[in-house]
């Protein structure tokens, strides 16, 4: 059989680093180091974004009022310095004035119209109630007279005594005395409703002849 290898010991004399694993060799030539700390960034937020164009805003506004209040401010200009004469403009033709015309308005003939018609009616008015206060009166009056004579009839008086010259004698009539009759209360039997009711009507119409 074949005999395996033995391992050699190392040597007394050899370094440590030239048995070492290359993970060391890595270890030892890249030395931990400590972590750089995060840095703190503000968030953008939007209404800080609105705060600052609100900021603006206003800003440009008080820009603005101060430049009108500056054009509001009256400065005085110098005159030009020129010798020319002034140029004296052609008056044009006059114009004859414009006379108004007399224009009558839909409006004022209805006016007229209007005022018109108020009359008619208060006019009418008026009349109605005389008429009606006439009226009154003579109603008025005439129950006055009505009340005048039954007051009068009203008051007792003395009455004639009445004459007896032609007395009342009354005469005897000249109708026949009525017969008294019995009634047949015994009917035969075999005598029908018509023929009892025939007999009674004609039993009456004697009695009353």
């Amino acid at each position: 059989m074949a005999q395996l290898p033995s391992h050699s010991s190392p040597k007394s004399g050899s370094s440590p680093s030239s048995n070492s694993s290359p993970r060391g060799n890595f270890a030892s030539s890249n030395p931990k180091r400590p972590g750089k700390c995060t840095e703190t960034q503000p968030f953008k937020l939007h209404t800080q974004r609105r705060g600052l164009s609100k900021v603006e805003l206003m800003a440009k506004l008080q820009d603005l009022l101060a430049q009108e209040a500056k054009q509001r401010v009256p400065i005085a200009q110098k005159l030009p310095l020129t010798t020319d004469k002034s140029e004296v403009l052609p008056k044009g033709p006059v114009k004859e004035q414009t006379k108004p015309m007399k224009i009558k308005l839909h409006t004022q003939l209805r006016a007229v119209k209007r005022a018109e018609f108020n009359d008619w009616v208060a006019n009418k008015i008026y009349l109605l109630e005389q008429e009606r206060l006439k009226e009154e009166k003579l109603l008025k009056l005439m129950e006055e007279e009505e009340i005048k004579m039954l007051r009068k009839q009203l008051i007792p008086r003395a009455q004639l005594m009445p004459l007896f010259d032609r007395p009342f004698f009354p005469q005897r009539s000249t109708r026949p005395l009525t017969m008294p009759k019995d009634p047949s209360f015994h009917m035969m039997r075999n005598q029908c409703s018509h023929c009892v009711i025939r007999s009674g009507l004609n039993s009456l119409h004697q009695h009353v002849v």
